[in-house]
C-alpha cells in the first residue's frame, strides 16, 4: 500500500504551504493560548482534507493562492471539531498524545474549538469571494448537526441504517465534499465537475467513517494512537452493531443489548468478541468498499493525472488504514 507522502507527492509544496498559513493564523500574543495551539500541532496527523482539497484542484485545473488558505481553513475546523469530540467522547489520547481536555480541562477545550472555528471564519473572510465563507459556514452547520443527531441518539438501540448514514454524511463526509467541492470550483472547473467532486468526498468521507466506526470496535489503541472504545462507552451505534442487532435471535440481542448497558471498562471488547463470529465487520467493510467504488466512478470524467490517480488510491488508503 502507498504510503500517505506519495499520494501527496503531486500537492507536496502546497500543503507546507498550507500548513505555514494554519500556524500563522493561530499565534497569540496569550502564552497559555499558544501553548495550546502548539499542542494540537500534533493533531495534524494525515493532513488529509487539505491535500484532498489541493489534489482535486491539481486533478480539476489551475492551482491558486486560494487553494492554499482554504486548505489551512478546513483543516482549522477539521482540529476544531476533533478537540469538540474529545470533550463528547472523555477521550484521553489523539495521534499519541494527550487530549487538550485531559491535560487542560473540558472549559479550554471547549473555547479552544470555538477559538479554532472563529479562526477558520476569519481566514476564509480574506479572500475576494464570499463563496468560499459560505459553504464553509452551511458546511459547518450540517457538521454540528450530525453531532448533534448522534448525541441524540445514544443508547438508541433502535437506530436504522438509514439514520445512521445520515449522521455520519453530516458529521464527517459533508466536510470532506466540501474540501472538493472548494478544490474544484476554485480551480475553474466546470458546474457538472465541481458537483462530481462533491459526490467523490462525499463518498469518501462516508467511507472514512464506517473505516473509523470498525477501528474503534476492533483496533489496537497503540497502533490506532487515538482512545478506542468510546463509541460502545457512549451508547453510539454503528454499522456493525446495527447490522447485528437486526439480525440476530431475541436471546442474542438480549445478551448484547445487557453488555452495552453495563458499567464494565471493557465492555466494547465483550462486544467485539460478541459480534466476531458472525458477519457484521466484513458488512461493514463491504458496504465501505462499496462507497469507495461510487467515490472513484466520480472521477472517471476528469483527466489522466498524477493527482487524479492520488485521488484514486486515497480512496482505497482510506479502508485499508490501521489508524
Amino acid at each position: 500500500m502507498l504510503k500517505l507522502a506519495e499520494l501527496y507527492a503531486p500537492v507536496a509544496d502546497d500543503i507546507q504551504c498550507s500548513a505555514d498559513i494554519f500556524r500563522d493564523e493561530l499565534i497569540s500574543d496569550q502564552g497559555f493560548i499558544s501553548d495550546l495551539c502548539q499542542h494540537i500541532g500534533q493533531f495534524h496527523g494525515k493532513m488529509l482534507r487539505p491535500a484532498i482539497l489541493l489534489l482535486s484542484a491539481r486533478a480539476c485545473g489551475e492551482l491558486r493562492p486560494e487553494h492554499h488558505t482554504l486548505a489551512a481553513v478546513v483543516e482549522i475546523v477539521h482540529i476544531a471539531t476533533l478537540v469538540h469530540d474529545d470533550v463528547l467522547d472523555d477521550a484521553d489520547i489523539r495521534r499519541r498524545a494527550a487530549t487538550v481536555n485531559r491535560l487542560w480541562g473540558n472549559e479550554r477545550a471547549v473555547l479552544l474549538g470555538d477559538f479554532l472555528i472563529s479562526h477558520a471564519y476569519h481566514l476564509c473572510s480574506s479572500l475576494d469571494s464570499q463563496y468560499a465563507s459560505r459553504l464553509i459556514g452551511k458546511t459547518t452547520n450540517t457538521v454540528c448537526e450530525g453531532e448533534l443527531m448522534q448525541v441524540a441518539n445514544r443508547e438508541n438501540f433502535e437506530l436504522s441504517e438509514p439514520e445512521y448514514f445520515d449522521i455520519i454524511t453530516r458529521k464527517t463526509a459533508s466536510l470532506i465534499g466540501t474540501c472538493c467541492r472548494l478544490g474544484a470550483y476554485y480551480a475553474g472547473a466546470d458546474p457538472r465537475t465541481v458537483r462530481r467532486m462533491e459526490e467523490f468526498g462525499v463518498s469518501l468521507g462516508i467511507a472514512f467513517q464506517i473505516t473509523d466506526d470498525v477501528l474503534d470496535l476492533t483496533g489496537d489503541e497503540a497502533e490506532a494512537g487515538k482512545s478506542l472504545g468510546r463509541d460502545v462507552e457512549k451508547g453510539k451505534l454503528t454499522l456493525p452493531l446495527i447490522y447485528y442487532l437486526g439480525r440476530c435471535t431475541p436471546a442474542e440481542r438480549e445478551r448484547l443489548l445487557t453488555i452495552l448497558r453495563a458499567d464494565d471498562p471493557q465492555r466494547h471488547r465483550r462486544v467485539a468478541r460478541t459480534i466476531l463470529s458472525a458477519d457484521c465487520l466484513e458488512y461493514a467493510r463491504d458496504a465501505a468498499y462499496a462507497h469507495i467504488k461510487k467515490a472513484v466512478q466520480a472521477l472517471d470524467e476528469l483527466p489522466l493525472s498524477d493527482a487524479r490517480s492520488s485521488l484514486a488510491a486515497m480512496a482505497e488508503f482510506v479502508v485499508t488504514r490501521r489508524q
